[in-house]
């Protein structure tokens, strides 16, 4: 394989560094309750000497981008070990901007401890109300300036505590009523594309981690927004970030082969390819990434292995400082 396969940003089986099996050296690995212990005596500090393993393997030259999904709410990883939180609707209507910044800082407090770098997290999507599209509550609000208030106050104070976030899911999934996870969704009113998309503005820059969803759209044409340059690097919102797809193996982008989807997102602007639940898809995409010409992913490395030089340095696991981290949240999350 070439140098592409940095590009993956993927996910793997294993709880230990001994017996995780991967083929080639990624660029960032993303973590689920499968690669997490459970019991919450043991799981933290396993999950550390996990990550601790997996840095020394593959993250000599510069450090993996390492993810999890902690949104909090019914998308919350370390559920096993800390318990019920809210998700961002209820922090955003109960407590506002301050409520929401607070659970920032405890995630990426949390987060920093067990050895991540990247939360992808907050949902920027607006909320609708229709449970089959997957958002729901992940989601603060219905008005675009509000969605945005919630999302960018989690953000500053996950960011504050040393963990990167991600904005999710461009251009916005709000009025979609099938979960991308299962196939295509689709937005018919270019005004309501619009509208989802503004909530992104204020808060996308370039150098912004940018998730894009599995959707199609007036402007995308067959294709799902991930797979179309117009609607990521090339957006007519002028919306700029380190942009990378959906998880590749979802259903709304699996009418297509794995070389086309790695071409087009390729081709779309994407500096990660993120691939997350299967060794064959997995080893698909990165087989995929290295039949292309160097000319196409080139740029996307040089951009990844920027990103990974400027990660946020890690902190020793302290069991002391975990235990009290974990009261403190469970007392909020009582009381909110």
């Amino acid at each position: 394989m070439t140098h592409a396969q940095q590009l993956l940003w993927t996910g793997f089986r294993g709880l230990d560094a001994a017996e995780v099996d991967l083929p080639f050296a990624p660029g960032g690995l993303i973590l689920f309750a499968r690669n997490l212990d459970p019991d919450p005596a043991t799981g933290p500090a396993r999950c550390r000497a996990l990550l601790d393993g997996l840095q020394g393997r593959f993250g000599r030259e510069l450090p993996l981008a390492v993810a999890l999904d902690q949104e909090g709410g019914p998308v919350s990883r370390l559920r096993p070990w800390v318990g019920a939180t809210p998700p961002l609707r209820e922090i955003w209507t109960q407590g506002g901007a301050e409520a929401c910044a607070r659970w920032g800082r405890f995630w990426g407090e949390g987060l920093r401890l067990l050895g991540f770098n990247v939360d992808f997290a907050p949902v920027v999507d607006l909320w609708d109300g229709h449970p089959e599209a997957g958002i729901g509550d992940r989601a603060a609000s219905p008005d675009p300036a509000e969605a945005a208030a919630a999302a960018g106050a989690f953000l500053h104070g996950l960011e504050s505590m040393g963990v990167r976030g991600c904005l999710k899911h461009f251009p916005g999934l709000g009025g979609t009523t099938l979960d991308s996870h299962r196939g295509l969704p689709g937005l018919t009113e270019a005004d309501r594309v619009d509208r989802n998309a503004s909530a992104f503005r204020a808060l996308a820059h370039p150098d912004r981690l940018v998730m894009v969803a599995h959707l199609r759209t007036p402007a995308s044409g067959p294709l799902p927004a991930s797979l179309h340059r117009g609607s990521v690097a090339a957006n007519p919102w002028n919306i700029q970030g380190r942009f990378l797809p959906d998880d590749l193996e979802m259903g709304g982008c699996s009418d297509w082969s794995w070389d086309d989807r790695v071409r087009l997102s390729l081709e779309a602007g994407h500096q990660w390819l993120l691939v997350c639940q299967t060794p064959e898809g997995r080893n698909a995409c990165a087989e995929a990434a290295g039949r292309l010409p160097e000319s196409l992913w080139t740029p996307a490395l040089e951009a990844t292995r920027t990103l990974r030089r400027h990660l946020p340095a890690t902190v020793p696991f302290d069991a002391p400082a975990w235990k009290d981290w974990v009261g403190r949240l469970q007392t909020t999350a009582g009381n909110i």
